[in-house]
């Protein structure tokens, strides 16, 4: 019962195409079919990921402590609409590793526990959840930028906005430059320090009478601590360019699946796609990774010789896939017509898997 009737290859190639190619399963299976002339169920398909899911769990949570280990963290969120209405994908991440999370609600509480032993520096948007985590932060200033545009847009002929954005926009010129030239080094961007402290010892001390200019003047001083970090710190990026990157991939699958999948179905495509985009990060293949079944992606990628399987694959202990099959049957035959691409399935595998 134990005999593993698809190997690790096969199951690999088809988390490949779906995932790094966002193909359906239905899509996967007709593919097998057309290739390898192997037919494979879709129920079949899902059983695969489930097992995947299962067997890189480890590989996922290395990820995430290697993330919250380090001394960098880009943070981001976006919405996905499921079958049982909105949720919200968060993506963690540095400049190799990346980490995708889902989580019911926008909140974010769990940040407090899961960033708690985080010292490293933060770079985030302006959304408030951030402001409670007690660690450096550096909001990105594209972000910053593209808002104040659109108020001067908006205020084509507020002088007062206009005396503001101006100086700021010279100082921050000023400073790209430099990270243009050397740049993200601390002992070229510290001579930015002394210019930086002039601009918001004037803006604290003024009062404007325009409301763009006072909200914008409010922001800029509450969040003055915030908005020059990277010029303290080696390697610190001005802009959150690297997490809203890392999220793109998942946003080109949200468009195909909008209102189809179920909160499990989505955590466990979320935990191959951050094991995905780390490779892609990396410079190493997917596909080639998964195929090697290593764990860890560090070693595979100094390993010299490729692992040797064994002649005879088993299931995890406790899992028999005719048990999965028919509840799989049964799921689908009491939901007709339903959409196949995330069903909820679940795999329960011993410990000893």
């Amino acid at each position: 019962m134990r005999l593993d009737k698809h190997f690790h290859g096969l199951k690999s190639w088809a988390m490949y195409q779906h995932v790094a190619h966002s193909l359906s399963l239905r899509t996967i299976s007709i593919m097998l079919e057309e290739f390898f002339g192997l037919r494979v169920m879709t129920s079949e398909l899902h059983m695969f990921k489930e097992l995947m899911v299962c067997y890189y769990k480890t590989t996922y949570q290395g990820l995430l402590k290697k993330i919250l280990s380090g001394n960098l963290l880009h943070i981001d969120e976006t919405e996905v609409q499921l079958q049982s209405g909105k949720g919200y994908v968060w993506v963690f991440t540095n400049l190799e590793e990346v980490v995708f999370m889902y989580r019911p609600t926008r909140e974010g509480d769990f940040l407090r526990e899961l960033l708690k032993d985080f010292h490293g520096v933060l770079v985030s948007d302006f959304y408030a959840a951030y402001d409670s985590i007690e660690c450096p932060q550096q909001k990105c200033l594209i972000h910053l930028m593209r808002d104040i545009n659109q108020e001067l847009l908006n205020n084509p002929y507020d002088d007062e906005l206009q005396s503001i954005t101006r100086p700021f926009g010279a100082l921050l010129r000023s400073v790209i430059e430099t990270v243009d030239v050397h740049g993200l080094k601390r002992r070229y961007l510290q001579k930015h320090k002394r210019d930086v402290e002039s601009f918001f010892h004037g803006l604290s001390e003024r009062i404007c009478r325009s409301e763009a200019a006072e909200s914008l003047r409010i922001r800029l001083t509450k969040y003055r601590d915030k908005l020059f970090t990277f010029i303290d710190h080696d390697g610190v990026p001005w802009n959150n360019n690297n997490a809203e990157n890392a999220i793109k991939k998942f946003a080109y699958y949200r468009e195909d699946t909008v209102g189809m999948m179920k909160e499990k179905g989505l955590s466990d495509y979320l935990l191959l796609l951050s094991i995905c985009q780390t490779c892609r990060y990396k410079g190493v293949s997917f596909l080639k990774f998964l195929v090697s079944g290593q764990r860890d992606i560090d070693f595979y990628c100094e390993q010299k010789r490729p692992r040797r399987w064994p002649a005879i694959q088993v299931y995890p202990k406790g899992f028999t896939p005719a048990h999965f099959l028919w509840r799989n049957r049964n799921k689908r035959s009491a939901q007709p017509g339903k959409a196949d691409s995330d069903e909820e399935l679940r795999v329960e595998p011993s410990p000893e898997s």
